[in-house]
C-alpha cells in the first residue's frame, strides 16, 4: 500500500507494529523481509518516486575537515535511496575486519563474519548477484581469466562481484506498494524522535511534509535507516528529554566517521604481454573482477590496516568528481549515465549481450589504455595504482549539527572527516609489499608517489572517499564504546534500532551495500524474535 503524507485522508496518528524511517537499501530490504515474516510495517520515505530538488536540498550540510564530496549529493532522497545511482560493486567484509586488532585502535565488532555469512548469501538475491562465492580460484575458472600467483603470506586477490546495478526503488517498488503488510508513506520527513519521560523508550515519531503538514507515528519498534549522516542528525536534534540527544549519553553519536580513502598511490608500468584483464573493474564482459590486497598474515605481522588496489589507466586517474561543488550538476551526471544505459540495453535486445559487450569493451579500451613502445624494449603500458584503504576508527572524525537549518527548521549536519598518520603509513607499507610482489612476478613496477613518502600527514589534493558513510553510530556491546549493540539496538533505548552503514565498527575495503543489506536481513530476524517474545 502506498500513500503520500500530503493526502488529506492520512490519519493524524498513524500506528503500525514496526516503523522504518528511510526507503533505501537498508529500509527496503528490512521491510521486504519483515513482510515475509508476517509483520506490519510502516515505511517512511522523505521523497517520492522521483528526484525532487526541494527534497534533495534537505540533505545539505557543511564539511569542515578533510575535503569531501558535497554533502547534499552524497545520498539520494527518494524511494530507492542511493541505490538509484549506485555503481553495483559488491564484496563481503573480510574476517579480520570484524576482529579486535591491538594495532587498530577502537577495532572489533561484537559479531563475526560467520554470523553474517547466511545473510550475505540471502542478500545476494536482493542485489541480483550470482552465487555466493568469493574464492578467486573459482572465478578464475568460471571467467577463464588468470589471476596473479602471489606469495600467500604477503598478498592475495580479493573478489568483487557486479550487480546490474540493481535500483531498489525501481525493482522493488511494485512489491512494496502492493504488499498487504507494508504501508509506504512518501513525502514523510522525520522531524523529532519523542522519548518517554525517562528516556529509555521511543514513545512516537513526529513526521511532516515540507509544507508543514504534521503527523504522529506510534509503533512497537522503530528503525532509523535514513543514511548515516541523517541518522546522526535526527538523534542529536531530538534532545527534548535527553539534552545530549537520543542514544548520546556517552557522547558517541556522530563520532568515528569513516570512509574508505580512494587515491592514486603509485604510477604503474606493466609489461604488455601480461594478461591483467581480471584486475580491471571496467571489464564489461565480467560479472566479477579482482583487486589487489594484502594478506591477513602480513597485516598482523606488520600491523597494517586492510588495503586494496585496482589498476586504472592514466586517462581515468585524477578524476575531479570529488571537487564538484555543484550538487545538482553531479546528480545530473548520474541521470545521464542511466539514460545511456537505457540506450545500451535497447541495443542488447536487438544484438544480444555478447555482441554489445564486445562493442563496449572495444570502445572502453580504446579510450582508456595509453600505450607506448620504448626502442629496444618490450612494449609496455602505463597505468595508475589506485588504492582503496581501510580508515582506522577515529573519534575525532565526526558528524555533529551545524548552526544553519534546512527548510523545515532542522539543523544541517556538519562533517569533519579526519584521517590519521596510521592511515597514511599503512597505505605506504602496503604499496611497498604490492610493488615487491609485482616485481617478483615479472608483471611490472610501481613508482610510489612522492606525497606518500613524506614523513608527515600530508594528503594529495586528489583524495576522495567512496561516498561510503560508515561508523557514526557504531556497533559495540559496551555502551561506552558504541551506540548500538550486536542487534543494532540503541543502548538504553528499548525499542529503537539503526539500519545501514552507520553501525559499522570498522570500514574494511569492500563496498558497503552488500553488508548493509545483510545486516538489514539479520535485523529483521532479530525483530521477529524480539517482538514475539515481548508481553506488551
Amino acid at each position: 500500500m502506498h500513500q503520500t503524507l500530503k493526502a488529506e485522508e492520512v490519519e493524524k496518528t498513524i500506528e503500525s507494529e514496526i516503523c522504518i524511517v528511510g526507503a533505501g537499501a537498508a529500509g527496503i530490504s528490512l521491510a521486504l523481509k519483515l513482510n515475509e515474516l508476517g509483520h506490519s510495517v510502516l515505511l517512511l520515505e522523505s521523497g517520492g518516486f522521483e528526484y525532487d530538488p526541494a527534497t534533495q536540498a534537505l540533505n545539505d550540510g557543511q564539511s569542515v575537515g578533510q575535503k569531501y564530496f558535497p554533502i547534499e549529493s552524497c545520498r539520494l532522497r527518494f524511494f530507492g535511496g542511493t541505490t538509484m545511482h549506485w555503481t553495483g560493486q559488491c564484496s563481503t567484509l573480510d574476517e579480520i575486519d570484524f576482529e579486535e586488532r591491538e594495532w587498530v585502535q577502537n577495532s572489533g565488532w561484537p559479531i563475526t563474519k560467520a554470523d553474517l555469512d547466511p545473510y550475505y548469501k540471502e542478500a545476494h538475491k536482493l542485489c541480483d548477484l550470482q552465487e555466493y562465492e568469493y574464492d578467486a580460484g573459482y572465478w578464475e575458472n568460471k571467467l577463464d581469466e588468470k589471476f596473479l600467483q602471489f606469495d600467500k603470506k604477503l598478498a592475495r586477490t580479493k573478489i568483487f562481484q557486479k550487480s546490474a546495478p540493481t535500483r531498489f526503488g525501481t525493482k522493488y517498488r511494485e512489491k512494496v506498494v502492493t504488499s498487504e503488510n507494508i504501508r509506504l508513506l512518501t513525502h514523510a520527513n522525520l522531524t523529532q524522535i519523542n522519548l518517554v519521560e525517562y528516556g529509555n523508550q521511543v514513545d512516537s515519531l513526529t513526521i511532516s511534509t515540507i509544507g508543514g503538514k504534521t503527523h504522529e507515528v506510534r509503533a512497537r519498534a522503530f528503525v532509523l535507516a535514513c543514511g548515516a549522516l541523517q541518522n546522526v542528525r535526527h538523534l542529536l536534534n531530538s534532545n527534548k528529554v535527553m539534552n545530549t540527544g537520543v542514544g548520546n549519553q556517552n557522547d558517541l553519536v556522530g563520532r568515528y566517521f569513516m570512509d574508505q580513502p580512494h587515491l592514486d598511490s603509485a604510477d604503474m608500468v606493466l609489461l604488455s604481454h601480461v594478461r591483467m584483464k581480471f584486475y580491471f573493474d571496467y571489464s564489461l564482459n565480467a560479472t566479477a573482477f579482482g583487486m589487489f590486497t594484502t594478506s591477513e598474515t602480513v597485516q598482523r605481522k606488520l600491523r597494517l590496516q586492510n588495503y586494496s588496489a585496482r589498476i586504472i589507466s592514466k586517462s581515468e586517474a585524477g578524476s575531479p568528481a570529488f571537487n564538484n561543488d555543484d550538487s545538482k550538476g553531479f546528480l545530473e551526471q548520474w541521470e545521464k549515465l542511466d539514460k545511456r544505459m537505457e540506450r545500451i540495453n535497447k541495443l542488447r535486445s536487438v544484438l544480444g549481450d555478447k555482441q554489445v559487450n564486445r562493442m563496449l569493451e572495444k570502445l572502453v579500451l580504446q579510450k582508456k589504455e595509453v600505450r607506448f613502445k620504448e626502442v629496444g624494449k618490450l612494449e609496455t603500458s602505463r597505468y595508475v595504482f589506485n588504492t582503496r584503504a581501510e580508515q582506522a576508527p577515529n573519534p575525532n572524525s565526526r558528524v555533529d549539527l551545524a548552526n544553519t537549518k534546512d527548510a523545515m527548521g532542522i539543523p544541517h549536519v556538519r562533517l569533519s572527516w579526519q584521517l590519521s598518520e596510521s592511515d597514511k603509513l599503512s597505505i605506504l607499507k602496503s604499496n611497498v609489499i604490492m610493488g615487491s610482489e609485482l616485481g617478483r612476478l615479472g608483471v611490472g613496477r610501481l613508482k610510489i608517489n612522492d606525497w606518500l613518502l613524506k614523513e608527515n600527514i600530508e594528503w594529495p589534493q586528489l583524495l576522495s572517499g567512496g561516498w561510503h558513510h560508515l561508523g557514526v553510530t557504531r556497533m559495540h556491546e559496551n555502551p561506552k564504546k558504541g551506540v548500538v549493540d550486536k542487534n543494532c539496538k540503541v543502548h538504553n533505548v528499548n525499542n529503537l534500532f539503526i539500519g545501514g552503514s552507520a553501525v559499522f565498527t570498522t570500514s574494511g575495503v569492500a563496498n558497503p551495500t552488500l553488508t548493509i543489506v545483510a545486516l538489514a536481513l539479520r535485523l529483521a530476524n532479530h525483530l521477529d524474535s524480539d517482538l514475539s517474545n515481548r508481553t506488551v
